[in-house]
């Protein structure tokens, strides 16, 4: 029973927009429920019986912070919404056909700030209008973003295991000692179906064509009675991972596979793929960046090979792997090499574009059977329910082919020499090219009065792209709390390479016009960079380490403190906001620390009023809401800092945080020398990370932390008068450790960018400037500027490293040496 309500008040302020059955669509289940719209909030009832150690799937989350919203194909039926948020969680649900545009049109109608306005365009529509095919042309983006964009244009998605994101077998040498990606024949051949590969297929694949008649006419011809892309197919990589083990047990009756037909090694799935024409998976994007579901971490008993006797555990790897981190390092390397930036388009052709359908599917060999494209079967013309039933669990199960995106030829990638004049107009990313990097200084302080706090905002505003010539802003902060707020431009020409103009601030100079935070800094504590944080519109300040152990928060354009919050009960020593704007984290001398939502502040384009809150108690050391002895005060009409959770583990004083809400990960590093992990959402403890050759734990400190955008944790130790740095994966695997000369003042994980390698970048007390791999932690660039750094910053899209020292300069760190 649907109920369509428009207008009807609720409360006097929210009204109620639409309530609407549906089902949500998870890897797990489809779950019934109700969907119900108002004015301020979208939330979603789990309908389904209530049963015993069965998570409920409710949610609720405010109007404003929708970042993406897709009309998506469920079962081939035009019927299902995929939504975006801005903190990049993500849901996936199915209406009737009818009833799918007029939720879409009712939620466009509210005019969500954040909204990307796609409107119900086509997705060939879309991706012409997004311009993303001539950005990966110019090098812009690399590979795997490029053809993760493609699956979610074309409606792929993890929460459908039959439309879940498709990506290439790239190589072809699976047995060497050393992997040459130089060598064309370390390649697959990238312009022809995964079933055919191997030349001697090709007769076989194209004799089932012509020789299949249906006598019903009711099934085309096909030359491959499987797909590339289906469930099955996702759970037989996954299978070690949870909850994907789970799913292959109910699929195979409530048991594993027998051995022989598990994935236990690649270069023997490769060995298969190139004998059987039959067999056409092509991979999933975990290949790329997932080392775990390589591993049997969980222990799974997958039973023994039929020939061997050997026990099926972690998948065996190529010989030019020695471990599953080096290989998807490799691999990753290898998607992104020169041959496969020279020939993506074709297989993006036979996926995507014109060779997916029509003749020149015909053609290429790559026709697939009937039930995997849009419109072959009319599910609502079906009557009988059993039937119909019937053919969905078909459709589900054999896989779905995506979306067309393009109609003609993908045009070519340009040769990487062409990219770099092209990027030398631009911004580039200065991890692109390590040997260029130069440095150059200003003079913003004196020795009296040095910088202890440098930040340039990091996400432009929607739409900005391309509007390179604005202004950036730098702020600074001095030991003393006097505000610098300078602007500068990087820009550039094909003859003189990239440069910068940076105007300084002139009321730093000027004790009448100077802005100065107020003295209610606590008086046994120098100011440090930790201590403070800018909003990404630059308009705010965040500060910490004030006297009543709260939280501040500074206008720069008004010259005053408008609000403050006191959750905390001793002094508050770190903050750090995430990525989008929204998130906050304190760390306090008090061993906690505190998640803040600060949408209501309008940060990162989020409207005043909108926020998540806790309520109750979540065990495992985290408590969320309100908490008692706690005050808080704002000059600003709805803005509001929002403590959201309250985490605990530590057993000295947390002296650092980071966070990044897209991998709904927050980290905090303390006295007693180890760093905490915890989520976003719950607020919930995950694991402690220790530092690696700390003799006696509780006499180190963790003194920085970084996480990067692919759940890369870094951070800096100190010990009894010795220095090292230490990473980790997402999931708490130890990438290596490394004793350094000196404490480290400054650390960041940089690129992810248009550059897909990581590096951890460090500054320290003897003023050396390092860039080292996040595996092994071996350096690339080491670069000097003798002068003590006092912390580390990186400008909009990683263009430049800012570097404030002791003697009151700052250092830009780029790839050609500016202009001041």
């Amino acid at each position: 029973m649907s109920i369509w309500l428009e207008g009807v008040k609720e409360g006097g302020k929210e009204k109620m927009v639409l309530s609407q059955e549906c089902d949500l669509v998870t890897l797990m289940s489809v779950v019934k429920g109700r969907l119900e719209v108002t004015t301020a909030h979208i939330s979603f009832t789990d309908l389904s019986p209530v049963k015993e150690d069965v998570e409920r799937q409710d949610f609720k989350w405010p109007v404003s912070k929708l970042k993406d919203m897709y009309p998506r194909r469920y079962n081939l039926r035009r019927s299902a919404i995929e939504f975006f948020l801005t903190d990049h969680t993500n849901y996936f649900l199915n209406f009737t056909t009818q009833v799918r545009n007029k939720v879409y049109s009712s939620i466009l109608s509210l005019r969500p700030p954040n909204l990307s306005m796609h409107h119900a365009r086509s997705p060939a529509d879309l991706l012409k209008s997004s311009g993303l095919v001539q950005k990966w042309v110019n090098r812009e983006i690399n590979n795997f973003d490029y053809l993760m964009q493609l699956n979610t244009i074309a409606g792929r998605t993890y929460n459908d295991l039959s439309q879940y994101p498709v990506f290439p077998w790239i190589l072809a040498d699976y047995t060497s000692e050393k992997l040459d990606l130089e060598n064309p024949e370390s390649f697959r051949n990238l312009s022809k179906p995964i079933g055919v590969v191997n030349p001697k297929n090709e007769a076989e694949v194209k004799a089932k064509y012509d020789s299949f008649e249906d006598p019903t006419g009711t099934i085309a011809k096909f030359h491959y009675g499987t797909h590339y892309s289906n469930s099955a197919g996702v759970l037989h990589y996954l299978v070690r991972l949870e909850p994907f083990t789970t799913l292959h047990i109910e699929l195979q009756s409530g048991r594993f596979d027998v051995a022989d037909r598990q994935f236990h090694s690649i270069p023997q799935t490769w060995k298969l793929l190139m004998d059987n024409p039959n067999d056409v998976k092509e991979l999933i994007p975990e290949f790329f960046y997932m080392p775990e579901f390589l591993t049997n971490h969980n222990g799974f008993d997958l039973g023994h090979l039929q020939g061997s006797k050997e026990p099926v555990k972690d998948v065996t790897l190529p010989k030019w792997a020695s471990s599953p981190e080096d290989f998807i390092y490799k691999h990753r390397d290898a998607l992104e090499s020169e041959y496969v930036s020279a020939h993506l388009h074709e297989w993006i052709d036979l996926i995507f574009g014109y060779k997916q359908k029509g003749p020149k599917a015909v053609e290429a060999l790559n026709v697939f059977y009937y039930c995997s494209y849009e419109g072959a079967v009319d599910l609502d013309a079906i009557a009988n329910s059993f039937e119909r039933e019937a053919v969905e669990g078909m459709i589900n199960n054999f896989g779905q082919t995506p979306s067309q995106l393009l109609h003609e030829p993908h045009p070519e990638r340009i040769p990487l020499n062409d990219a770099l004049l092209r990027t030398l107009t631009r911004r580039p990313d200065l991890t692109l090219y390590l040997e260029r990097i130069c440095s150059t200084s200003v003079q913003l302080s004196n020795e009296r009065d040095p910088l202890v706090f440098v930040s340039s905002p990091r996400s432009p505003p929607r739409g900005s792209f391309l509007q390179t010539s604005l202004p950036d802003t730098i702020v600074t902060v001095t030991q003393s709390g006097v505000i610098g707020l300078h602007s500068w431009v990087p820009h550039g020409s094909v003859n003189s390479g990239l440069k910068f103009t940076l105007d300084i601030d002139p009321s730093t100079s000027s004790t009448k016009y100077r802005r100065k935070l107020p003295g209610t800094f606590h008086p046994g504590l120098t100011l440090n960079s930790k201590m403070f944080a800018v909003s990404h519109d630059g308009k705010l300040l965040f500060s910490v380490g004030h006297w009543d152990s709260s939280l501040h928060v500074y206008s720069l354009s008004r010259n005053r403190t408008i609000a403050h919050s006191i959750r905390h009960f001793d002094l508050v020593t770190c903050v750090a906001l995430d990525e989008c704007g929204s998130y906050l984290i304190t760390g306090s001398r008090d061993t906690t620390c505190v998640i803040w939502d600060i949408s209501g502040f309008g940060v990162g384009g989020v409207m005043a009023g909108s926020s998540s809150s806790g309520t109750g108690d979540h065990g495992g050391g985290v408590s969320s809401g309100n908490m008692t002895g706690a005050t808080s005060s704002s000059g600003v009409s709805g803005a509001a800092l929002v403590p959201v959770h309250k985490l605990h583990g530590h057993d000295a004083p947390v002296t650092c945080v980071t966070i990044l809400t897209q991998l709904d990960m927050a980290a905090s590093g303390s006295m007693d020398g180890t760093v905490n992990i915890y989520t976003i959402q719950e607020g919930q403890y995950i694991r402690t990370l220790p530092s690696f050759g700390c003799n006696e734990r509780l006499t180190a400190e963790i003194t920085n932390i970084s996480i990067s955008n692919h759940g890369h944790v870094a951070f800096a130790a100190r010990e009894k008068g010795s220095y090292s740095l230490h990473v980790y994966s997402i999931n708490g695997q130890h990438l290596g450790s490394e004793p350094v000369p000196g404490r480290v003042s400054g650390l960041a994980v940089i690129g992810g960018g248009q550059n897909y390698k990581h590096y951890i970048v460090t500054t320290d007390d003897a003023g050396d400037l390092t860039l080292r791999t996040v595996l092994r932690l071996k350096p690339v660039f080491e670069h000097p500027l003798h002068v003590p750094i006092e912390s580390l910053a990186l400008t909009n899209g990683n263009t430049h490293l800012l570097l404030p020292a002791r003697d009151g300069q700052l250092f830009v760190i780029g790839l050609i040496p500016g202009s001041l």
